[in-house]
């Protein structure tokens, strides 16, 4: 038995299942990551003149402002492999999805330099609360990179020919919904980036 809207759109939202639930996931991916920039917010309005920002300039501005490049060009990469299936061309939605996969790599390959050299420093999260938030907000997000580069091999193993020859269309919606939380993932470092390495 089929399930029901699963490539029609559903009379009472406009929507795809999987987009509607996608949606509701990020609202509440929303509420975890304002609640540690909320966090972020009073403990440095609590914390001692310039301790916060002697402790943001232990940061590397230029590693941050590499990995912001890298993501975005990752998300307008997710957006043509979608494109491309939307075109009926899978052989590019393969190469766009291997760049946004390579491009994933890049940013963890940085971020993993940076932590191990805030580490050879001895600098931990128990060394400053701004560090403690620092380490949160972007190990979560260093996770949510993980979990991305998970879901996008999975769609670049050949199985992923066989679920396009099958149901194309179906395939296609995948890709979209899973680009709608990439683009999430992409829009949290944005914030992410100025908030602790440039304020």
């Amino acid at each position: 038995m089929d399930i029901p809207y699963v490539v029609e759109e559903r009379e009472d939202t406009g929507l795809i299942n999987s987009k509607l639930g996608i949606w509701i996931f990020l609202a509440s991916e929303v509420m975890l990551f304002g609640g540690l920039f909320s966090a972020y917010i009073f403990l440095r309005m609590a914390a001692l003149p310039g301790d916060f920002e002697r402790w943001a300039s232990e940061l590397s501005v230029p590693m941050a402002t590499v990995n912001t490049v890298v993501l975005i060009s990752s998300s307008v990469s997710m957006v043509m492999a979608w494109a491309s299936l939307k075109m009926k061309d899978f052989s590019k939605y393969k190469m766009y999805l291997g760049i946004t996969i390579f491009c994933s790599f890049v940013f963890l390959t940085i971020k993993y330099f940076e932590y191990s050299g805030k580490f050879a420093h001895d600098i931990y999260p128990s060394s400053n609360t701004f560090m403690a938030i620092y380490f949160t907000l972007t190990g979560l997000h260093v996770l949510h990179i993980i979990g991305g580069v998970v879901v996008m091999l999975y769609f670049y193993l050949p199985i992923s020919h066989k679920m396009w020859d099958k149901q194309p269309e179906q395939f296609t919606n995948r890709i979209e919904v899973f680009g709608l939380y990439w683009h999430f993932v992409d829009l949290v470092w944005i914030f992410l980036f100025p908030v602790l390495y440039l304020l």
